[in-house]
């Protein structure tokens, strides 16, 4: 485009003859454009970072990766062997065995809730952080210590601890189904019952984790679960959490049979497939904002090249080419 035409097109632009009408609607066009394309931008950039924030809050106490078993019980009994050849993987920093398991939360009266329990090597030197759960406990830590010297501590979420109004010091019961038996007399069904002294509350910012979580050591997880040595699975740290699902294809194939493994993005999948619908579903409303402002300016400028049709002779008359009128109304609208 040349000098000449960019003159041309700037001078139509600022020049105050002509309808008053085409100039009002030009200003609106304008107007409409800056702001679809300033909310299209605001909120695609308000929609990334609930996205980043989400999923910063999710990995709280989610791991990139879990290494779990098929089969009948869905544990892993050899689980130290299995530890072993998992850290020994490239892109693993660390790993560690868990424990998930359901259970009846009550505090020795009337009210009970459900909880999930989750099992942990009890915090200390040489145990590996797999996941920074340990790091949001805003009273006591994950040693599980309680003042009987059992390792009987347990770590509630700052909600679920403010439900059932159970603090550092107090005591609440956990009921079973995993660890239960039948009695021999009776004939019915017993659950397993533990009792646990709370040693600390953890806020993560996750509704999910601090309303509905508990945290005990991993040995008392797998007496509550019944598992016996066994473990529901392992947490894997990798050095990339994107590349997550392809050390867990690798571990897999390393492993074999009856091992799989979830990676973070799958854990979480029903929610960060909601996030990416919302996200897709504002920036088509935003688009059709930008779209209609953008008809203005098709129409604006259809409107201006019939306003100044004298002067389009004129420069045909002068010699110019159609092409570089035509690229004087494109730099206009541009």
């Amino acid at each position: 485009m040349s000098k000449l035409e960019l003159q041309i097109a700037w001078r139509y632009l600022r020049s105050r003859r002509g309808s008053k009408l085409l100039s009002l609607i030009s200003i609106i066009a304008i107007g409409g454009v800056l702001v679809g394309v300033s909310a299209l931008i605001v909120i695609i950039g308000v929609m990334n970072g609930l996205q980043e924030d989400l999923r910063e809050k999710i990995l709280v106490g989610s791991p990139d990766i879990r290494v779990l078993s098929y089969g009948e019980d869905l544990k892993i009994n050899d689980w130290t062997k299995t530890l072993q050849v998992v850290r020994r993987q490239p892109g693993v920093v660390t790993a560690a065995p868990f424990v998930l398991t359901e259970a009846l939360m009550t505090t020795g009266h009337d009210y009970a809730g459900g909880v999930y329990v989750v099992g942990l090597l009890p915090q200390g030197r040489g145990v590996p952080e797999v996941t920074s759960i340990r790091s949001h406990a805003t009273s006591g830590d994950f040693r599980f210590a309680s003042t009987d010297g059992q390792h009987r501590g347990v770590v509630l979420g700052k909600l679920l601890a403010a439900r059932f109004n159970r603090w550092p010091g107090d005591s609440i019961n956990l009921l079973s189904a995993g660890g239960g038996k039948i009695n021999a007399v009776t004939g019915g069904f017993v659950p397993r019952v533990e009792r646990f002294e709370v040693t600390g509350i953890v806020a993560t910012g996750m509704y999910e984790y601090d309303n509905a979580y508990a945290f005990v050591a991993l040995d008392k997880a797998q007496q509550l679960a019944g598992l016996g040595q066994g473990v529901t699975g392992i947490e894997v740290k990798t050095t990339d959490r994107w590349a997550a699902s392809a050390i867990a294809t690798r571990l897999v194939a390393t492993l074999g049979w009856p091992y799989r493994t979830v990676d973070w993005e799958e854990q979480n999948s029903s929610l960060f497939q909601a996030l990416k619908l919302e996200k897709l579903g504002m920036g088509v409303i935003l688009l059709l904002i930008v779209l209609v402002a953008a008809f203005n300016i098709v129409s604006t400028l259809t409107m201006v090249v019939a306003d100044k049709t004298k002067e389009i002779g004129i420069l045909k008359a002068m010699g110019m080419p159609a092409h570089s009128i035509r690229r004087i109304f494109f730099a206009q609208g541009l």
